[in-house]
C-alpha cells in the first residue's frame, strides 16, 4: 500500500511539473536559446528584430557580436554559437573550403551594395596615377572590390575572373593608371581612408563607420543581374543544423514582413531585403 502511494504522489510531483513548465512558456518563458553572432551592423540590429518575433515561440536570442569575418564561423564550427548571420555565400564557400569547415547556408536574408568610397581624393573622375585604393583581402570580398574596379574602367583582370574567383591584385591583366592596390583586413578600409585615395567597403563595414552606399557611394556594384543573389547575406549553421525547429523558427523570423519594413525604413537601401 505505501509502496502505492509513494508511486501516486511521484505521478502527482511529475505532472505538476510539467503543467508548471508549460505555464511558464505560456507566460513568455524561453523553452529555447539560440546563440547567434553577427556583424555590430545591420545584421545584430536586424536579429533584434526579429528576437522580439521569436519571444512569442519561446525562443530567445543570444546576440555575440563581431567585428571581423573569422571568429563567428569557427564558433559555429565548434558548437559555441548555434548560427551565424554577417556573411555571403562565395565567402562561405571560401572559408569552409580553406578551413575544412562544415558549414551552410539556411537562406538569403538580404543584400549590401559594395561601393567605392572617397578618401583624399573626392571624385572617380579625378583618380590620379598611382592612387591608393583599399580593399579587403579576403578571397571573395577581393574579388568583388576588383570586379567593381573594373566595372568602374580603373583595372581590366584576367579573363575567367568572376564571382566565383578568389581573385587578388596579381590576376590584374592590365592596370593603365598603374592604381597600387592595397590588401587589408575588410573592417580596417574604412578606417584607413584618410590615407587612401579611394576605398572599396563591404556594406556592413560602411554602415558602421557612418556611410550609406546610397548617397555616400562614389559607384557601387551592378545588382541588376545575378549580383544581389550571389552575394546576399545569409543565415549560417553548422551542416545538420539547418533543419532544426529553432533554426527554421529564427530564419522565418528573420524573412518576416516586420524585419523587412525594418530593413527599407531603417537603411534607405543601404540594405536591400531579397525575400
Amino acid at each position: 500500500m505505501k509502496k502505492l502511494i509513494a508511486i501516486v504522489l511521484a505521478l502527482v510531483l511529475v505532472l505538476s511539473f510539467a503543467a508548471c513548465a508549460k505555464k511558464e512558456v505560456a507566460e513568455g518563458a524561453p523553452a529555447v536559446t539560440l546563440k547567434v553572432g553577427a556583424s555590430i551592423t545591420p545584421h545584430a540590429e536586424i536579429l533584434r528584430v526579429a528576437a522580439k518575433l521569436l519571444e512569442k515561440e519561446g525562443i530567445a536570442l543570444d546576440i555575440v557580436e563581431y567585428t571581423d569575418y573569422v571568429q563567428p564561423n569557427t564558433a559555429v564550427e565548434d558548437g559555441s554559437l548555434n548560427a551565424n548571420y554577417f556573411q555571403h555565400t562565395p565567402y562561405l564557400n571560401t572559408f569552409n573550403a580553406e578551413n575544412k569547415t562544415h558549414l551552410v547556408s539556411v537562406g538569403l536574408v538580404h543584400y549590401e551594395p559594395f561601393g567605392i568610397y572617397a578618401g583624399k581624393v573626392k571624385a572617380l573622375s579625378d583618380l590620379p596615377d598611382g592612387a591608393k585604393i583599399g580593399v579587403p583581402n579576403d578571397g571573395s570580398n577581393e574579388t568583388r572590390a576588383l570586379l567593381l574596379l573594373q566595372q568602374e574602367g580603373f583595372i581590366k583582370l584576367k579573363d575567367g575572373i568572376d564571382a566565383a574567383s578568389n581573385a587578388t591584385k596579381l590576376d590584374i591583366a592590365e592596370n593603365p593608371h598603374n592604381i597600387d592596390i592595397v590588401e587589408m583586413e575588410a573592417a580596417q578600409v574604412p578606417k584607413a581612408l584618410k590615407d587612401l585615395d579611394f576605398g572599396v567597403i563591404n556594406g556592413n563595414f560602411a554602415l558602421q563607420a557612418g556611410l550609406n552606399a546610397k548617397t555616400d557611394a562614389l559607384a557601387l556594384e551592378d545588382a541588376s543581374g545575378s549580383g544581389a543573389q550571389t552575394y546576399a547575406n545569409v543565415l549560417c549553421v553548422k551542416e545538420g543544423h539547418e533543419k532544426d525547429e529553432a533554426i527554421l523558427a529564427l530564419f522565418k523570423a528573420l524573412t518576416s514582413q516586420e524585419v523587412k519594413d525594418y530593413i527599407n525604413s531603417t537603411y534607405q537601401g543601404a540594405v536591400v531585403p531579397i525575400f
